[in-house]
């Protein structure tokens, strides 16, 4: 009955506006007004009579001299405004600390963190000996003190311990995907060794947590200034620093499809989840603890899906009832097998999804996880 009533008025508005020229057009009452602005004139400041006292009233809205151009003959689409910074923005990079660890919590996703890292690092002297993109780390190789940048030797030489004077430093980076999606944590461990020593076993030497301290000052100072400047991404490091090792799709003995990632639980689920935002694949909920993304395939993750003036009046669109009746819901578990992670689609908790369903998700996440 809804939908007859709205092609009823549908069908009235058309015959009405047919014959009735004065609704659209240059001097239509529905005309575009986007450039009226470029004919606006400031006109002069009212006057009072002379023995009136009066207080100068500054414009509220002035036109600026330079809106009205001669010279433009044709309409001017006005662009759209930039969306206006929040004035409470929380600091892009903070220091956290629980009972003797400290680390660095960085609002933006590992594989931007990454580059950013690198870069201090070597820009501080730091020589990078390995590099593990799956395992989110890097170590630098063993160096004097006196090797490094002025300043960071000078910062590190006032924080190291009596002990450190004339030892070697090596540093291990380690980043986590933090708790909040698109956020990282960032770990700093170094490690202290004779000068000339060949001791060359992993990071083999004892700690310093003043020199640690000091790193994470310093990264964190250098990270926000560089943040303000507009930091870099690295392409490279977006596709490869979370990817499992390897990824293939296989079936279980029932015949059910699943992906298995070599990739600790961590960064399969990150991998997943960034998986799922670049198949536009619309997820209305997570739960970390149960390994579960749900997941909606009648809608997209991205754009404005908004119903236009006529989805509105036929009663289609963002309706509660529509969005239900169309829904499409599932759920991508993973779960820990051994020393790998296996991912399948379900329809509840105790039903498989429906094998071409199934493998039409995955077969999307496999593509992206390359």
């Amino acid at each position: 009955m809804k939908r007859l009533a709205g092609l009823s008025a549908l069908a009235a508005i058309f015959a009405t506006v047919s014959g009735c020229g004065w609704l659209w057009g240059e001097e239509g009452y529905f005309r575009d007004r986007g450039s009226d602005y470029l004919a606006a004139r400031q006109t002069a400041p009212m006057q009072v009579p002379p023995t009136v006292e009066i207080r100068r009233l500054d414009p509220l809205l002035p036109v600026p001299r330079n809106v009205a151009d001669s010279r433009r003959d044709s309409d001017f689409e006005v662009p759209r405004p930039q969306p206006l910074r929040s004035t409470q923005e929380v600091s892009e990079f903070s220091l956290q600390q629980s009972g003797g660890s400290r680390w660095l919590v960085a609002q933006r996703a590992p594989a931007e963190a990454w580059p950013m890292l690198r870069q201090f690092f070597e820009d501080n002297g730091f020589r990078i000996a390995e590099e593990h993109l799956q395992a989110g780390e890097f170590v630098t190789a063993w160096q004097p003190l006196d090797t490094l940048s002025a300043p960071m030797a000078r910062r590190l030489g006032g924080r190291a311990s009596e002990q450190a004077a004339g030892s070697e430093i090596r540093v291990r980076v380690r980043v986590e995907p933090g708790v909040q999606r698109n956020s990282s944590e960032i770990f700093a461990n170094s490690a202290l060794r004779p000068t000339g020593s060949t001791v060359d076993a992993g990071l083999a030497g004892r700690g310093d947590a003043g020199l640690d301290a000091a790193l994470l000052d310093e990264m964190n100072a250098s990270l926000a200034r560089s943040a303000e400047r507009g930091g870099s991404v690295s392409l490279l490091a977006a596709r490869d620093f979370d990817a499992p090792s390897r990824v293939t799709l296989s079936r279980d003995g029932s015949g059910n499809p699943f992906l298995s990632l070599d990739a600790d639980f961590d960064r399969a689920w990150s991998s997943i989840g960034r998986a799922l935002e670049m198949s536009n694949v619309r997820v209305d909920d997570i739960n970390r603890s149960l390994g579960v993304y749900y997941i909606n395939l009648a809608e997209k993750a991205e754009g404005d899906d908004k119903p236009g003036f006529f989805g509105r009046l036929l009663g289609k669109g963002k309706d509660p009832e529509d969005v239900e009746a169309r829904a499409e819901r599932y759920q991508v578990r993973l779960t820990r097998v051994a020393e790998s992670v296996q991912v399948t689609v379900e329809k509840d908790m105790n039903t498989f999804a429906p094998e071409e369903v199934a493998r039409r998700v995955l077969s999307m996440l496999q593509e992206h996880l390359g």
